[in-house]
C-alpha cells in the first residue's frame, strides 16, 4: 500500500470532481462527516485550475469519468494528475461509461456508480490513514 497521507490534526484534502450537483453534494457531505477537508469542482477545468494553484495541498483526487463542460473527461484528468502530481492518490467513479481496467491509471481505484459512499470513505480513509 502507498504511504498514508493526512492525520487527525491535519486532515487530508480531497479534490471532489463531479458534474452532477446532487451526487457531488452527497459525496461532499459523507467526506466532510468522515473528517476530510474537501474542495469541489464541477468539471475538469475547475479541478485543473485548483490543482495548478495549489496541488501541494491536495492529497486525493476523486473524480467522475463523464463530465461535460470541461476540456477532458475524468480518466484524462486522472492520468494527467498522476503524471504531473504523482503524490496525489486517485479514485475514479464511473456510471454510464465503464472503462476497462487498462484505461484506469495504475494504482487508481475504480468505483462503479451507484457506489456506496461508505466504500468510498473507507477507501479514502485507508489511503490517508484517517479514521474518524
Amino acid at each position: 500500500m502507498s504511504e498514508q497521507i493526512g492525520n487527525a490534526a491535519n486532515p487530508a484534502l480531497v479534490m471532489l470532481v463531479e458534474d452532477e450537483y446532487l451526487v457531488r453534494a452527497n459525496a461532499l457531505q459523507a467526506l466532510v462527516e468522515a473528517g476530510f477537508d474537501v474542495v469541489e469542482a464541477a468539471n475538469s477545468d475547475q479541478a485543473m485550475a485548483t490543482l495548478e494553484a495549489d496541488a501541494g495541498s491536495v492529497r486525493v483526487l476523486f473524480t467522475d469519468v463523464q463530465m461535460p463542460g470541461g476540456s477532458m473527461d475524468g480518466l484524462a484528468l486522472a492520468h494527467h494528475t498522476r503524471q504531473k502530481w504523482p503524490w496525489i492518490a486517485v479514485a475514479i467513479a464511473s456510471g454510464n461509461a465503464a472503462p476497462i481496467r487498462a484505461e484506469v491509471p495504475e494504482g487508481c481505484r475504480l468505483f462503479a456508480k451507484p457506489y456506496a459512499l461508505r466504500d468510498v470513505v473507507a477507501h479514502l480513509q485507508a489511503l490517508t490513514g484517517s479514521r474518524h
